[in-house]
């Protein structure tokens, strides 16, 4: 049985926008339990509430709820069922040597973003690590840049938006390994230290300077 917050979200999903006071008629509560409901949901960013005058200009003006896009986690999505069947029926259709280039060619384009994102900012490696770093947290992998111990610098990555695919598809890891060490390769090697794929907790890549000592 849904609840309360998941009936409200269905309606304005549903609707596009209301007033609490028409959601309270459709969920038979009152309108002040529904506007606690949709307060908590604006602070945690799923609706927003905007303000529409009256025609005549007078009166109080009347509020109008309505879903943001981070309302979108409480809806179904089958983008990873998608993709998983996406990469099973390009192998069983086309090939492993298909998928690769598809793989292959992702790659490419992400690397020519990341060699983009790079002008207009300083030449070091922590440069272009903190570069990346941003680039890939934007895709979705809580990426961040840390300093070891020795002096080396670590690209962490928390978390991995494709890592059911990856299961499926290890050209996505071996591809993206490749990507960091093409990306420093005047400056630095690149090796993979964790991996989730293997049951850590994120995936960690080593940077040693190029020239620096061991």
């Amino acid at each position: 049985m849904a609840t309360t917050r998941e009936t409200i979200l269905t309606e304005l999903k549903r609707r596009g926008d209301a007033r609490a006071d028409e959601l309270a008629k459709t969920l038979d509560l009152t309108p002040m339990a529904v506007r606690q409901h949709l307060y908590q949901l604006q602070d945690e960013g799923a609706v927003a509430c905007c303000v529409t005058p009256t025609p005549s200009g007078r009166g109080r003006p009347a509020k109008h709820w309505e879903l943001t896009e981070k309302a979108d986690v409480y809806f179904p999505d089958a983008h990873r069922e998608l993709s998983l069947d996406l990469i099973e029926s390009i192998k069983a259709v086309m090939g492993d040597e298909a998928l690769d280039k598809l793989v292959s060619h992702r790659t490419i384009k992400q690397g020519e973003r990341y060699r983009a994102a790079f002008e207009g900012t300083g030449n070091s490696l922590r440069d272009k690590l903190d570069v990346i770093a941003k680039e890939r947290t934007r895709e979705g992998y809580m990426a961040e840049v840390q300093e070891a111990d020795n002096g080396d610098l670590l690209l962490l990555e928390n978390h991995c938006p494709v890592c059911e695919a990856a299961k499926v598809c290890s050209g996505l890891c071996s591809k993206e390994l490749k990507l960091f060490q093409d990306l420093v390769k005047n400056e630095a090697t690149v090796e993979r230290e964790e991996h989730m794929l293997k049951g850590a907790r994120r995936c960690a890549y080593r940077v040693h300077a190029k020239g620096s000592r061991d």
